[in-house]
């Protein structure tokens, strides 16, 4: 059986942070955006937000809207996440600014993860499938 698989396009997504190794920000293939794990980065400074795990999960949030954008989708479109937590602890607290960010938007499937350690000592990383409505 042969399936018919166009040439995926890497995502450059300007006031994204950008990768920081040998990664693409997303990929896009055959209908959906894969996007790579996202850090708690703040895309002008490149500075990690310091405090909470409320502030991490919302800017790694944001970060993947922006990156999404660059593809013409939100939040809306995503089909899966999968969430790496410095912490298990944090996880009621990620999920209020989780479920509040994704509001009103069908929820994606998803995986919750504890991680021994996270790039650059964060609290949280984010990665994410969305659906691109059709287009390719």
């Amino acid at each position: 059986m042969h399936i018919n698989c166009k040439k995926p396009q890497i995502v450059n997504a300007p006031g994204a942070p950008k990768a920081a190794g040998p990664y693409s920000q997303a990929v896009k293939a055959n209908g959906f955006v894969f996007v790579s794990g996202q850090l708690p980065i703040e895309p002008s400074t490149g500075a990690i937000p310091s405090g909470e795990i409320e502030i991490q999960t919302t800017q790694v949030i944001k970060n993947t809207e922006k990156i999404l954008a660059a593809c013409g989708l939100t939040l809306a479109d995503v089909v899966k996440t999968d969430v790496f937590l410095k912490d298990l602890a944090d996880f009621d607290t990620m999920n209020g600014v989780y479920e509040k960010m994704f509001s009103g938007h069908m929820k994606p499937a998803r995986s919750v993860v504890q991680a021994a350690r996270l790039p650059k000592d964060v609290k949280i990383e984010l990665s994410s499938i969305a659906c691109c409505k059709g287009q390719d």
